[in-house]
């Protein structure tokens, strides 16, 4: 009975502020030029892009910068191939059978490769949400131009990221990246790692796909949130978290998108699509500000980044926009869940800090 009265307590649980304040603000600048840049030049559809390239800085949050610089590349180049693998399925225009196929795929393949790596935040997550985003949207410009924005944007936020050494210009004495060396148990936990990703992902999208809903994109990336967790109890958290963060975020995005009084966008006529991109912005902050502290409350504000930036790229009638969301959220989140409790790893995996200097807020703390 204490064991499940700590469970609930924790739900509520946030996390000490930790300097976060410093990457969160790098990570929204990241994306605020290259954003703001594409709104200027009058091409906001292209917006999710840049977007998706910039989630790079959101890797290697608090490692020294010779440290960050490789862990962002490394990250950048799986975001890279994503929106790649993405936007080829939508230039192909190949149907809602062949993303869950092929998602699933990517899902399954970049677990083993974010394991392999050690990539921080954990797992292939970023990974599935930007594929899917990509083939859900058409591509009006050449595929080798969506390469080089999202490409760009991944650029520019690796050198905000390494920026910071410009001030000091000095490497950190004996900074490393400590990573747990592959033994046969790794890469066995590894393997049914990826074997969750494959259950969860590829049931949410039939799922979706099944029930009509419009979006399995938003299911299957929804599924592989409880699978970041370090145990048991984290991971069911973490889908809860997802559920509730998400139904909060959507009352936001109704706000903004539906027509009334507290609807910024009719106060700015004409201006529409800059008013979300700064929106889009402006979200990100908060979201980097608690996605380490309280999982549930970081996606009150990335439900918004992820459904306007969406909007910009294909204008969509608000209240479907929202109910699909929430609808594949819940669908996602079960699935995941689902997944955690019947594929039980053999052990649990070891920890790494992502350098010697590393705190432990850069890892999932296990109240998410």
């Amino acid at each position: 009975m204490q064991t499940m009265m700590g469970h609930v307590r924790s739900l509520n649980s946030i996390s000490p502020l930790a300097g976060d304040h410093r990457p969160a603000f790098r990570v929204a600048l990241g994306i605020a030029v290259p954003s703001m840049v594409l709104v200027a030049l009058g091409h906001p559809e292209l917006v999710i892009y840049a977007v998706l390239g910039a989630f790079t800085g959101m890797y290697g949050r608090t490692e020294p910068h010779q440290l960050r610089l490789p862990h962002q590349i490394q990250a950048g180049l799986f975001l890279l191939a994503a929106v790649t693998i993405g936007s080829t399925l939508s230039v192909l225009h190949l149907g809602p059978w062949w993303l869950v196929a092929v998602q699933t795929a990517f899902a399954t393949l970049g677990s083993l490769f974010c394991d392999k790596v050690q990539l921080r935040p954990n797992g292939p997550f970023f990974g599935i949400l930007a594929l899917g985003a990509c083939a859900s949207v058409p591509v009006t410009i050449p595929l080798y131009q969506v390469v080089l924005i999202c490409a760009g944007s991944a650029a520019f936020s690796v050198l905000v990221g390494f920026s910071g050494w410009l001030r000091s210009r000095a490497w950190s004495p004996g900074a490393v990246r400590v990573r747990v060396p592959w033994t046969e148990g790794m890469r066995r936990d590894a393997m049914v790692h990826a074997g969750r990703h494959l259950a969860a992902v590829g049931v949410a999208g039939v799922v979706a796909v099944l029930s009509g809903i419009g979006h399995p994109h938003w299911a299957m990336a929804a599924a592989a949130v409880p699978l970041a967790g370090a145990d048991m109890p984290s991971s069911v958290h973490r889908g809860i978290h997802r559920i509730v963060g998400t139904f909060l975020g959507l009352a936001v995005v109704a706000l903004i998108l539906f027509p009334g009084p507290l609807s910024p966008m009719q106060y700015f006529p004409g201006r529409e699509a800059l008013v979300l991109a700064a929106i889009v912005v402006l979200c990100q902050f908060p979201t980097e500000m608690f996605m380490l502290r309280h999982y549930g409350l970081a996606m009150v504000f990335f439900t918004p980044v992820i459904l306007l930036m969406a909007q910009l790229a294909m204008p969509v009638d608000p209240v479907r926009l929202v109910v699909d969301r929430g609808a594949e959220t819940v669908i996602g989140a079960v699935v995941g869940i689902a997944a955690v409790v019947l594929v039980r790893r053999q052990r649990r995996r070891p920890q790494a800090p992502s350098s010697a200097s590393t705190s432990a807020s850069d890892v999932w703390p296990k109240s998410l």
